[in-house]
């Protein structure tokens, strides 16, 4: 489905990472964890520097939705960072099935930077609708400053213990003693998530990292039917 969109505000997430939220005609409906394709070149579909998808992330709300990018140089981080209040932009979905379903019980996110977003969503919907989902975060950043959302997740794990956060910093020691330094190996998830097995699983992330913690899940017998995983390409 393509529709128009008008775009409302910028929320800046980090110093590299910001959300923009558009407004729709009608009430959008998506699952959390799907994506959308913004297009700013209608006529050129396949212009891939002006035309991504990048995943929601937030609960479904009405007609607003939020979408959030780590900016860059590129075309597409410029056209997006010139957007002005009202401006109209064609968007396309829902798009994806890497998704959340209510009827999880427990789930574990492996997480690598802005493969967070739609975990946001994910975990957002489940605080908004009440579910009794156990959730761990396992999100791994290059440093301290990297971690998006950080305020968010925070203040929605202190709302319940069954919400629970490990972060993970790869190129320094982190400031924050809750912090893990290094990436995401079997050891991390063996001493933080020691019913992994009981889990579903999402994996969202670069490719490399996905691919690379798709296969420590395998080596330590996680169920392949288990394990969700989304790439975030071109960003």
């Amino acid at each position: 489905m393509e529709m128009t969109a008008k775009f409302i505000e910028k929320i800046d997430r980090t110093s590299t990472v910001s959300s923009f939220r558009f407004l729709v005609e009608n009430d959008f409906d998506f699952v959390p964890g799907q994506f959308i394709e913004i297009i700013f070149d209608e006529k050129n579909r396949s212009n891939k520097n002006l035309n991504k998808y990048l995943s929601f992330s937030s609960a479904k709300n009405n007609q607003i939705l939020e979408v959030t990018k780590r900016l860059s140089q590129s075309d597409f981080s410029r056209r997006l960072l010139g957007l002005k209040k009202d401006d109209s932009t064609l968007i396309k979905g829902p798009l994806g099935n890497c998704i959340f379903k209510d009827d999880y019980k427990k789930i574990c996110f492996l997480v690598g930077g802005i493969g967070i977003t739609p975990v946001i969503s994910i975990v957002e919907h489940i605080i908004k609708n009440k579910l009794a989902t156990d959730v761990i975060l396992l999100y791994s950043n290059r440093t301290d400053k990297d971690i998006a959302f950080k305020e968010n997740i925070d203040a929605w794990s202190g709302i319940t213990p069954k919400i629970k956060v490990i972060y993970i910093v790869s190129d320094c020691q982190p400031k924050d003693t809750k912090c893990i330094s290094g990436r995401i190996n079997a050891e991390i998830l063996r001493n933080n998530v020691n019913d992994l097995n009981s889990r579903e699983i999402f994996i969202y992330g670069p490719p490399v990292m996905v691919n690379s913690t798709k296969d420590i899940c395998k080596d330590i017998d996680c169920h392949p039917a288990k394990i969700h995983a989304e790439n975030f390409i071109g960003y």
